[in-house]
C-alpha cells in the first residue's frame, strides 16, 4: 500500500521503469474494456465532456488531441483501459477536453473536425464508443486522415450513430464553437508556465496535475491503476501530496 511522501516513490519508480525500457512489448497489452454504458454528459462550463459517475471519489480530467500519437497510446495500450474499469466500477469519473491544436502546427484541420464529431457524438449518447473507434483507428500523425467521408466511416461502426443529424453535424462543422472555446480552455490549463497548454495527454487527478516529469505512470497500467485505487481509498494524502 502505498503511503503519505510514497506516492512521488511510485510516480518517479515508474518513469525510471519505463526510461529503462525504452518500449513496452506487444504482450503487455492489457484486454481492452468497453466503457460504453456508462453516463456522459456535457460539464456546466459547456466545454468539458463529463465521463462517469459523478458521485465517484477519483475525478481524472485528461487534457487530449485525437491527431496526438502519444495520445493514442495512452487509450489503447497504456492506462485507459484500467481508467475505463475504476469508471465501469463507480471508483472514477473522467472529464475530457479536447485540444486541436495539432493542426496549427502539422496543417489540415483533422484534429477540428474530429473534435467536433466527438461531441456530434455526445447528442446521440454515443460520445465513449466514438472516442474508442477514433483512437483504434488514429490516422499517422502526419497525415491530415480525419475527414470528413473518414469520420463517417468510422462512425459507422458504432450502433446507432450515423443519422441525419449526426452527418449534418459532421459535414456542416455544427460545433465549431465547441472546438474552438474547448482549445482555449487546454491552452489556459497550461498557464504561466505552459501558456500553449500542457501536452497531451495530460492529466489531472482530483484537482492535483500530474507533472510531465512523472507523466510516464499514464503509459504503464498496473501502475495507473494502482495510483487509481489508492487515490479512491485515500483521496486526502493524494490532495496533500507535493510532486
Amino acid at each position: 500500500m502505498v503511503r503519505g511522501g510514497q506516492w512521488a516513490v511510485l510516480c518517479v519508480a515508474t518513469v525510471l521503469m519505463l526510461a529503462g525500457c525504452g518500449h513496452r512489448s506487444a504482450e503487455a497489452k492489457p484486454a481492452f474494456v468497453s466503457a460504453k454504458k456508462l453516463p456522459e454528459k456535457l460539464g456546466k462550463d459547456g466545454m468539458t465532456i463529463v465521463v462517469g459517475d459523478p458521485d465517484a471519489r477519483v475525478t481524472v480530467h485528461l487534457y487530449e488531441d485525437p491527431r496526438c500519437p502519444v495520445c493514442e497510446e495512452f487509450e489503447t495500450t497504456g492506462g485507459s483501459p484500467q481508467l475505463r474499469e475504476a469508471m465501469l466500477a463507480r471508483r472514477a469519473t473522467t472529464e475530457y477536453t479536447l485540444a486541436s491544436f495539432l493542426d496549427d502546427r502539422l496543417g489540415g484541420s483533422g484534429s477540428k473536425k474530429a473534435v467536433n464529431a466527438l461531441r456530434a457524438a455526445l447528442e446521440e449518447d454515443k460520445f465513449v464508443e466514438y472516442h474508442e473507434v477514433l483512437y483504434a483507428n488514429q490516422p499517422e500523425e502526419s497525415v491530415d486522415g480525419f475527414t470528413d467521408a473518414r469520420l463517417l466511416e468510422l462512425a459507422g461502426q458504432v450502433e446507432g450513430l450515423r443519422g441525419p443529424a449526426f452527418d449534418a453535424a459532421v459535414k456542416s462543422m455544427k460545433y465549431r464553437s465547441f472546438v474552438t472555446t474547448s482549445e482555449k480552455a487546454y491552452e489556459r490549463a497550461g498557464g504561466a508556465k505552459d501558456p500553449g497548454g500542457p501536452g497531451t495527454p495530460s492529466a489531472v487527478i482530483n484537482d492535483k496535475r500530474i507533472p510531465a516529469d512523472y507523466n510516464g505512470l499514464l503509459f504503464d497500467g498496473d501502475t495507473f491503476a494502482e495510483l487509481l485505487r489508492e487515490i479512491h481509498a485515500r483521496p486526502w494524502e493524494w490532495e496533500q501530496t507535493v510532486l
